[in-house]
């Protein structure tokens, strides 16, 4: 199959565990991510998150949920710590190939593997980079909600 872009949307934050996270859904643009897809990658979501340090960095972040083009789903939770650094957490279900134990789109398993992100993924990643650096490390006084409201724009993401 020939490369091409996928369609990205953004939504609300959500709120987890006192981390806001932003959120973004990456998927074909014939076949959106399914509801189920989203309850189970957003029911996860908590555990995923549950032992990310708290060291004085604003609680913040951003989550991507990718539907591949097969049987896959992906979750990505990103999350700033030592100030400056990220550190991300993924999940996966329905892709055998990265060890999931079957191919339902649903049944959620933590990555084991050293993964970032694809192609698709990492565009998100270039652009909360520069948010962080433009709204909490310039400022003398840092700001979380203007970080918050800067998201990636819709459409299509890829190349």
């Amino acid at each position: 199959m020939a490369f091409r872009d996928k369609d990205l949307r953004t939504l609300a934050p959500v709120l987890v565990d006192g981390r806001q996270l932003k959120r973004y859904h990456i998927d074909q643009p014939e076949r959106p991510i399914e509801p189920e897809v989203r309850k189970a990658a957003y029911d996860l979501l908590p555990a995923l998150l549950a032992d990310v340090p708290s060291d004085g960095t604003p609680a913040a972040g951003w989550v991507v949920l990718h539907r591949g083009a097969d049987t896959g789903a992906y979750l990505l939770a990103y999350t700033w710590v030592w100030d400056n650094v990220v550190e991300a957490r993924i999940a996966v279900a329905g892709q055998p190939a990265l060890d999931c134990p079957d191919d339902d789109p649903t049944h959620f398993v933590d990555l084991r593997r050293p993964g970032v992100g694809c192609v698709w993924e990492l565009a998100v990643l270039e652009h909360e980079r520069a948010a962080w650096v433009r709204h909490v490390l310039t400022p003398q006084t840092p700001d979380l909600t203007g970080y918050l409201d800067d998201t990636r724009a819709e459409g299509p993401v890829g190349r």
